[in-house]
């Protein structure tokens, strides 16, 4: 009885999830503050019902995070560079999603820093991945939500997004899984996300 309910809610924050990021992705207009609202309510679910672990010194996250947020930095850096020279048209798509749904202002960064790295940590990882051990061994639970996660970003149609957040699930669903430390893993997105957008652009 108690897993059919963890079930019952775990789907239904996926629909909601999902549902909003549908109707987030039309409204270009307003992007930013839906994705936040959508991403704060993950926030709220994963505080009530996830599980966090922090089982390394501060440290050794900080190193870890870093380390690793620049190696799958490096990672998508060199994917991009082999795609765009395998096919040239794949390049303007890229730097056409980006100048639509990229942040372009200091209040996108915040919301991308602050809300939105931390909201898809803790949903995925600190949330959906632990519940699916419920079900699952940790590795299966680990490409499940890798897929997941994958799936949220196809809503928007950008199909190498799609690509890039299944390698990054699976990068920080697994290192979640072997250090036990979801500091680890914001401060590996985090990293991450400010060479991509904001040190070292695609475009």
């Amino acid at each position: 009885m108690e897993k059919t309910k963890k079930l019952v809610g775990l789907l239904l924050s996926l629909i909601f999830f999902y549902v909003m990021l549908y109707i987030t992705f039309e409204e270009i207009n307003i992007f930013w503050y839906l994705y936040s609202f959508t991403l704060l309510v993950g926030i709220a679910i994963a505080s009530i019902y996830g599980k966090f672990n922090d089982e390394v010194p501060t440290w050794q996250y900080i190193v870890y995070g870093i380390g690793y947020g620049t190696i799958l930095y490096g990672i998508v850096r060199l994917g991009y560079i082999i795609i765009t020279k395998v096919n040239g048209g794949t390049e303007k798509t890229i730097t056409r999603f980006l100048e639509t749904y990229g942040p372009d202002n200091i209040w996108h960064f915040l919301l991308l820093i602050f809300i939105i790295v931390l909201g898809e940590e803790l949903f995925w990882r600190g949330y959906v991945q632990q519940y699916l051990k419920h079900w699952v061994s940790p590795k299966v639970a680990v490409f499940m939500t890798s897929i997941l996660f994958a799936l949220s970003v196809a809503i928007s149609g950008f199909w190498l997004g799609v690509v890039a957040a299944f390698v990054a699930g699976l990068v920080w669903g697994f290192l979640y899984e072997w250090k036990r430390s979801l500091p680890l893993i914001i401060v590996s997105h985090e990293v991450f996300i400010l060479l991509l957008f904001m040190i070292l652009p695609l475009h």
